[in-house]
């Protein structure tokens, strides 16, 4: 809580938009050069898919170890599940899929539409 601030303000974001979020756990051989190869793949969606409103990824670092192994985080947003399901079928996604999908342990995917008040 922030001191001295009766009604701290909350983080303005749109409502009603919808996360896509995305967690890699990479193959033990999947080498470094490999992942950075995978990353700027995934960076040039919003380029090529017009229905991304932002894009977002990082590394894990949480001292939880509650990861499962999954290492990498992405984030994308839509303004509607319409747009996110334009997105999953598109060619680009699809052609994403066959850059990544061989160096995939596992994969884990959420999505939810932001109810903040």
């Amino acid at each position: 809580m922030l001191a001295n601030v009766p009604n701290p303000p909350k983080k303005q974001v749109a409502k009603g938009m919808l996360k896509h979020i995305v967690l890699f756990k990479f193959k033990p051989e999947t080498t470094p050069e490999k992942v950075a190869e995978i990353i700027a793949a995934f960076e040039a969606l919003p380029s090529q898919i017009k229905e991304i409103k932002g894009f977002e990824w990082g590394t894990n670092n949480s001292p939880e170890k509650l990861d499962k192994g999954l290492t990498h985080a992405f984030i994308l947003t839509f303004a509607n599940a319409a747009d996110r399901d334009t997105y999953l079928p598109h060619p680009a996604h699809k052609a994403f899929g066959g850059i990544v999908g061989p160096w995939l342990a596992d994969v884990t995917v959420v999505d939810f539409t932001d109810k903040m008040k």
